[in-house]
């Protein structure tokens, strides 16, 4: 193959590359600590200001963000967080994990951004898709009367998979 040939092919390609344009993001919330939701959040939120559709998939723990009795007292992870660069065993004493969510909340009012509960009503309003785990909803022995009413329903990962199946689609595990 001569060296034109590379060469134009390489030329090609990112020719290519430039004109894929994300027009989808999924988000997969695992996790229900106050840190995980507010980065779910942000990131969809950000997807609907750039006109990019945004879909959260809520599972295991991160179910808490969504359920009406839990969602404005999600934490910040203490124990085993190497972002907040203290032994873990400090994280695990008593008062630690409540200091530490009241000052990440105070941060996130510095901010100006929503509390849980009025994110989640910001983002379906924005035209972003809510989404529970059917397997974990189940697992949890959740009913739907306790989850927020701004959820689109409940999906099994299947469902939730063939929502990806579109070309520009990208997932992101939180």
């Amino acid at each position: 193959m001569s060296e034109t040939s590379v060469k134009e092919k390489s030329e090609t390609k990112v020719k290519e590359m430039s004109k894929t344009k994300v027009k989808k993001m999924l988000f997969i919330l695992s996790k229900g600590t106050i840190e995980n939701a507010y980065a779910a959040f942000v990131m969809a939120n950000g997807a609907r200001m750039e006109g990019i559709e945004s879909e959260i998939f809520f599972t295991f723990f991160g179910l808490e963000a969504i359920q009406k009795k839990k969602l404005e007292h999600l934490r910040v992870a203490t124990v085993g967080n190497p972002a907040l660069h203290m032994p873990t065993m400090l994280g695990g004493l008593p008062g630690v994990e409540a200091l530490a969510t009241k000052m990440m909340k105070k941060e996130m009012e510095k901010l100006d951004m929503p509390p849980i509960g009025e994110f989640l009503e910001i983002l379906s309003d924005s035209g972003c898709k809510l989404w529970g785990c059917k397997l974990a909803i189940d697992m949890f022995h959740l009913e739907r009367e306790d989850l927020i009413d701004e959820l689109d329903g409940i999906l099994t990962i299947g469902d939730f998979y063939g929502r990806a199946n579109e070309e520009g689609t990208h997932l992101l595990f939180i």
